[in-house]
């Protein structure tokens, strides 16, 4: 089932009994997608090249910036100009020859994101702006196809998953996005480095739990981190019978762009 070099690079894993070899033939076939290759989405997709998670999806329409690089770890000097996927693809496959790197060079929209997701077994968000974040959360509650959301700003990170049908939403808790004067953007608060790192590993474990069909996910709590605290706090929520998409009585039921959500700081760019 495994060549040698495979038995060697995944070892750790296959020594761990929630794992096993049987658990690493799971991560090898599984399909994981990334919207967002900057700051969340640098240690995602890193993390999951290194498990061994053979089909990763990764989107954004973005190019390196030199401001990214002090928080976005999977592009190097050399790539400030680049599309991010394509320069994130390079080190994932530079890494890991096993896993197979799929770059969409687009921003999700309304009329692409279901073709996309369609296609794959989880996806993770790890965008810049509200109005990816509801989208993503309405086309993966529609498709059925359980996701982890994370948000950084400044000190603070928050993450949870959802599974459709059994937790609850990103609406359950924002029914919409805020107004556009309530949140600063990156360029106006700023975010710590190191915070990207910290959430984005959360929810590539997540992803790969999921995969494994290993532990406990994240679902029915909402995971907060303040860096300069070093402190998480977990918050309980239940599904809201009221909610727009997956409430009992939905008045969401096609996708929609959000016109008017604002851009945040990785709550990636």
């Amino acid at each position: 089932m495994f060549t040698e070099e495979q038995i060697n690079r995944y070892s750790r894993h296959i020594l761990l009994k929630e794992v096993g070899g049987k658990g690493q033939k799971k991560l090898l076939d599984g399909r994981v997608l990334v919207i967002g290759a900057g700051g969340l989405g640098s240690p995602i997709a890193l993390y999951l090249a290194a498990a061994g998670v053979g089909t990763i999806g990764l989107a954004d329409a973005d190019e390196v910036d030199l401001s990214n690089l002090q928080r976005q770890v999977i592009h190097f000097t050399p790539d400030v100009g680049k599309p991010k996927v394509l320069s994130a693809k390079e080190k994932m496959e530079a890494m890991n020859p096993d896993v197979t790197v799929r770059p969409y060079q687009t921003w999700v929209t309304a009329d692409n994101i279901a073709d996309i997701v369609k296609d794959y077994d989880f996806v993770i968000d790890g965008t810049d702006n509200f109005a990816a974040k509801f989208l993503i959360n309405d086309a993966c509650v529609l498709a059925n196809k359980p996701y982890s959301h994370g948000g950084i700003l400044q000190f603070d990170g928050q993450t949870m998953t959802v599974v459709p049908g059994e937790s609850a939403c990103y609406r359950c808790i924002f029914p919409e996005p805020p107004p556009q004067e309530v949140i600063p953007t990156c360029s106006q608060a700023g975010v710590i480095g190191v915070l990207p790192g910290v959430l984005g590993t959360i929810q590539a474990t997540e992803a790969i739990k999921f995969l494994l069909g290993a532990g406990e996910l994240l679902t029915g709590r909402l995971l907060t981190y303040n860096a300069l605290r070093m402190r998480f706090r977990e918050i309980a929520i239940k599904k809201n019978a009221k909610c727009p998409i997956c409430g009992e009585s939905p008045t969401i039921t096609e996708l929609r762009d959000e016109v008017n959500a604002m851009n945040v700081c990785d709550l990636e760019h």
